[in-house]
């Protein structure tokens, strides 16, 4: 079992290719695990940021009654359940725009 003319594995100097290779694997696992980092940390940035300021009530129209809402750059609107889309100032909450839906 013992063969004196092989060597013990601490005297067998690793090839030039191999060593490239695990330098070149632990530094992709390093660039991915501080990638990973980065995006959960831009993740709990993005969360805890504060959100955007709405006025406090939206007076609709005599008759009208909400069903869909959404916002934008300075506006909001609300969709209305008799087909109509009203656009609010998102500051003042002042009517800007009606618009009608046509069937």
């Amino acid at each position: 079992m013992d063969n004196p003319e092989m060597k013990p594995d601490s005297d067998i100097a690793e090839p030039a290719n191999l060593r490239f290779l695990r330098r070149l694997v632990t530094v992709l696992t390093a660039t991915m695990i501080g990638g990973v980092l980065l995006i959960i940390a831009l993740i709990v940035i993005r969360f805890y940021d504060s959100p955007p300021a709405l006025p406090e009530t939206v007076e609709l129209p005599d008759g009208a009654t909400a069903s869909a809402f959404t916002q934008g750059d300075g506006w909001l609107a609300v969709v209305t359940t008799d087909n109509r889309i009203l656009i609010y100032d998102r500051v003042t909450g002042s009517l800007r725009q009606s618009i009608e839906i046509t069937d």
